[in-house]
């Protein structure tokens, strides 16, 4: 049976502003769509929704054409970058706003849990709020009565239920915020990227329950999320957004590993025009690559295993005579954390630089990588002698590192950042 259905869907906005600017404007085009029945003018202009580019329309399409069926007791990981539509695709799901054309059919009452407390009044006790909560979902008072110790339980906000939610953190307020959401029995739950705000321990036990909730009640989970090792873990199917349109639906595993292979190709490409960087760019990052055992270009790399970190710096007025003080290589965890840092200084080398070559090529060898299963963004950071920034940038790209023989290792990450470093290369090309 099909739990969800989108059918050519498109949202358009408007940049800067509601409506379409003045009062004859809108009277005009309600006329002419809901009296005469004729096409919206509007609908054909307006940009792709690329938030890189200036564009030169004010109406960009936030959604384009979305066309695809959940069947009941799926679990769908809606992935893409920053800004493809997967928010707005669950907002119109959820009808906290409609769709410009087409038409979306859900069967069944809809859980949703978009923006850490959603529709949780600060003023209203946590308790207060769970009953809220479930009548706007439609359950009865005794309905909500009877599954309330549970909910309390599952959130961890036992002590604090009879505190105005306002005086929570965060975290607490996702956490309750998805036990009202995940125990109320919705037959679609409907989960943006809230889980970031939890702690491991909630993400562990949220994503059982969601588990629980498809796979031992067959109910319908819509799950968005920049965690590739939770979509994995929990999602069967896959829908890839890009800049609003459908890249591809499929299998999680083939829609993560074409995202991820996406993700590399385009942060490479863009690294030596990215504008948020800083540094007297002297010298510039041009690419990075990954080299393991079982690959010389890896789309993942594996815990615990040998890998090699290669990047590609381009030169640009550097002179011969000038010495290069410090390359450093960061991963960062989902949470913005600093998980491993890599440097030539750890190994007290120097970096040679051919002032007569276009560009230096430099790979740190990792015998054993000390990262935990996940997903990471990488850092990069490059100094001279004087001690003066060469070119810093955050986010280069994202490596997804899968689960391995970790143990190994573990023990070692508290003695010191430097200690897995047992290589350093450089060759000028």
């Amino acid at each position: 049976m099909t739990a969800i259905e989108f059918e050519h869907v498109s949202k358009q906005y408007r940049l800067g502003l509601v409506s379409t600017k003045t009062l004859s404007h809108d009277i005009r085009r309600w006329w002419l769509t809901s009296v005469r029945g004729k096409e919206d003018p509007y609908l054909k202009i307006g940009e792709t929704n690329d938030r890189s580019t200036k564009g030169n329309s004010e109406y960009v399409w936030a959604l384009r054409d979305i066309d695809f069926k959940v069947e009941q007791g799926d679990v769908v990981g809606i992935i893409g970058k920053n800004g493809a539509g997967k928010s707005t695709l669950l907002k119109l799901l959820s009808r906290v706003t409609g769709p410009t054309t087409g038409t979306i059919r859900a069967h069944g009452r809809i859980g949703s849990l978009l923006e850490v407390g959603t529709g949780f009044h600060g003023e209203m006790t946590g308790r207060e709020n769970i009953f809220m909560n479930g009548a706007i979902l439609g359950m009865t008072r005794n309905e909500i009565q009877a599954k309330l110790d549970e909910i309390i339980d599952f959130s961890g906000c036992e002590r604090y239920i009879d505190t105005p939610v306002k005086r929570y953190s965060s975290g607490m307020t996702v956490r309750l915020g998805f036990a009202v959401a995940a125990f109320l029995e919705p037959e679609i739950l409907v989960v943006d990227e809230v889980l970031a705000v939890g702690d491991a321990e909630f993400q562990k036990k949220a994503i059982g329950k969601m588990k629980d909730v498809s796979q031992g009640q067959g109910r319908t989970v819509l799950f968005v999320s920049h965690n590739m090792a939770s979509v994995r873990n929990l999602c069967k199917h896959g829908v890839l957004l890009n800049n609003g349109f459908i890249e591809y639906i499929g299998d999680v595993e083939d829609v993560v590993e074409r995202y991820q292979a996406n993700c590399r190709m385009i942060q490479n490409a863009e690294i030596l025009t990215r504008k948020d960087r800083m540094g007297n760019g002297k010298l510039r990052l041009e690419s990075v690559m990954f080299r393991t055992e079982h690959s010389d270009n890896a789309d993942n790399i594996i815990s615990g295993e040998t890998c090699v970190v290669r990047v590609k710096i381009r030169k640009y007025n550097w002179k011969k005579g000038q010495q290069l003080d410090q390359c450093t290589i960061a991963f960062n965890d989902v949470y913005g954390n600093r998980a491993l840092v890599l440097s030539n200084s750890f190994l007290k080398k120097e970096i040679l630089i051919d002032s007569t070559k276009d560009s230096t090529i430099v790979e740190f060898k990792i015998d054993r990588l000390p990262l935990n299963a996940g997903q990471y963004s990488m850092a990069f950071y490059l100094s001279d002698k004087n001690g003066d920034e060469l070119d810093w940038i955050d986010n280069i790209c994202t490596i997804e590192v899968m689960s391995g023989d970790f143990y190994r290792t573990g023990n070692i990450i508290r003695k010191g950042l430097g200690v897995f470093l047992t290589d350093f290369d450089v060759e000028n090309v």
